[in-house]
């Protein structure tokens, strides 16, 4: 595990990528990590793509990512695994959550969804981990801790204890906790 890395998130509005991002972003400050943190949400409430850098390291000084710099890309949607290609480098790893949303165009018919869009990844010697976050989620009673079981096959990854992951989450979850808990490390099973 490096003691330094860049991270993106990316995925369509209402995912939960934002509460993902501060998680994971807390988590490494708990361990002792400086690290910066940075979002575009421009049409998340339509449906949009969103993104999330996250930095840390001794001393990070920006939150941005630059394009072949990303150390990790944890995609909560399938062709977001690829929209960000040109951020990673050969030794990327990308959690990538198997579920599909189809964009407009793809829903109303003027488009298909790639077919075996995530085989690129790997033809191209990426090293890519499928996670079936809502599965997951839909076992633990909690559809929306899709994002917690992306978050715990990410921290498999990092320089940060489980434990510290699980203390942030009773700091920072209002509700369902013990579910998204329970999607976070049936994630980090993946992974691990």
């Amino acid at each position: 595990m490096k003691p330094s890395g860049n991270i993106l998130f990316s995925g369509v509005g209402g995912q939960g990528i934002l509460l993902a991002s501060e998680i994971t972003a807390y988590a490494l400050l708990e361990a002792g990590l400086d690290a910066k943190k940075s979002e575009v949400h421009g049409m998340a409430q339509r449906g949009g793509s969103v993104v999330a850098n996250l930095r840390y390291g001794d001393t990070v000084y920006s939150p941005l990512i630059d394009p072949g710099q990303a150390d990790f890309v944890v995609a909560f949607e399938t062709m977001e695994a690829v929209r960000y290609l040109p951020f990673m480098h050969k030794d990327t790893k990308v959690v990538v959550n198997t579920h599909k949303i189809a964009p407009p165009s793809v829903a109303t018919g003027k488009a298909l969804y790639p077919h075996d869009i995530l085989e690129e990844l790997t033809k191209l010697g990426i090293a890519t981990f499928k996670v079936d976050g809502f599965d997951i989620a839909r076992s633990v009673g909690e559809i929306r801790a899709a994002n917690l079981a992306l978050v715990g096959a990410l921290s498999s990854f990092l320089p940060v204890k489980e434990e510290i992951f699980l203390e942030v989450m009773k700091k920072r979850l209002p509700r369902k906790l013990e579910e998204n808990i329970a999607a976070f490390q049936k994630g980090r099973a993946i992974t691990s």
